[in-house]
């Protein structure tokens, strides 16, 4: 005899746990089973693109570090690109080298968190996450002695970067890429055949390779689902067509595929570091810029493969020394449209490892 039930609603958060911002999730559900999905955003809005367009290109800088805080080393990237495209500035080769070595630093340090907190959410009550934050810890080691700062850095500047990288930089960074594929390996062990991550997260929480195409998913989200694309490869920039490299691509696009792709990704990051290292040529660290940049009239949009997908700046100038537009393209906002369709008729406990599978930074989607 079927039990007669009626759907309730449930209000997960607005909460901060493993969420890297404040996110509610309004859930409807029949038992346990989601019957629907509504994401609740805005919490953490800061109007950054408002306030960029009434500041000078440089001085927008630091405001993309705030965006994704666990990548904002990339976040600059994205943004002094697209001003240099916009301006038609080039920068010296060097600065080329350093920027790919910081920018595949960042997507190390995040995929780190991103599977560690993914683990946590799975009930690995911290164990897999505090050993991939030893491995964070040392990142965060070498991007203090690049520019003083461990997690905000404002270490790009518009044709080139700040300062040039200390001495004992490259002997350290050199050690830590000799040390990494040897921690990867470890995390696989403790991993890669374990029950409860198997069971938890294999078939469950599928994107579809349709869905996530027509959604314009992006990063390990969109590769997790059987998508071959990555734009340092497909629509390369700085110096990538330079490096050799292979792309992680999932079968099904579920939990498992996401986590599993992201894990790869750290050891083809690796790969290009330890290229970058050995091509890294001597030169000026920064070209010449005038202190006020006044870009010529007209639009760009500027993208890059960002640890979580794609980024993208969109800057419009009137020729003054500020954006008269300034719009930005966050990857998670675009990924996260899709957690309603990969989570209905699934369980609630399904539901949590879904959404942290997604890997969101709330800070660039309430930008």
């Amino acid at each position: 005899m079927a039990i007669k039930t009626e759907p309730f609603i449930l209000n997960m958060g607005p909460q901060h746990p493993s969420t890297h911002g404040v996110f509610r999730m309004k859930v409807t559900l029949d038992g346990e089973v989601v019957v629907d999905v509504e994401p609740v955003i805005g919490y953490l809005h800061r109007g950054i693109e408002k306030l960029a367009e009434g500041r000078t290109y440089t001085q927008n800088i630091p405001f993309t570090d705030r965006l994704d805080y666990l990548a904002s080393m990339t976040n600059n990237f994205a943004y002094v690109l697209a001003v240099e495209k916009l301006a038609g500035i080039k920068v010296p080769e060097r600065v080329e080298y350093l920027r790919i070595i910081v920018a595949e630093m960042m997507r190390i340090s995040s995929h780190l968190m991103a599977v560690g907190f993914f683990l946590n959410d799975l009930g690995a009550m911290m164990t897999p996450m505090l050993y991939m934050f030893r491995e964070r810890e040392k990142l965060l080691d070498l991007f203090d002695m690049v520019c003083g700062q461990r997690l905000t850095y404002n270490y790009m500047r518009i044709g080139g970067v700040s300062q040039d990288i200390p001495d004992d930089f490259l002997p350290a960074l050199k050690r830590f890429v000799a040390e990494m594929p040897g921690f990867i390996d470890e995390y696989d062990q403790l991993l890669a055949e374990n029950e409860i991550l198997l069971v938890r997260t294999k078939g469950v929480g599928v994107l579809p390779k349709d869905l996530a195409i027509n959604i314009a998913a992006s990063g390990p989200v969109l590769r997790a689902s059987g998508v071959d694309w990555d734009i340092r490869r497909d629509d390369t920039y700085s110096i990538y067509d330079r490096f050799d490299f292979d792309i992680p691509i999932g079968n099904v696009g579920d939990c498992y595929d996401r986590y599993w792709v992201r894990m790869q990704e750290m050891s083809q990051s690796i790969r290009i570091l330890e290229q970058a290292i050995a091509q890294l040529p001597e030169g000026k660290v920064c070209a010449d810029v005038p202190q006020l940049l006044r870009p010529p009239i007209g639009e760009v949009y500027g993208h890059i493969e960002a640890p979580k997908g794609e980024l993208g700046f969109y800057l419009v100038s009137d020729n003054s020394i500020s954006p008269y537009r300034f719009h930005i393209r966050p990857p998670t906002l675009i990924n996260l449209t899709a957690l309603k369709d990969m989570v209905i008729g699934w369980k609630v406990a399904d539901l949590i490892i879904t959404f942290g599978s997604m890997d969101v930074c709330l800070g660039e989607i309430d930008r």
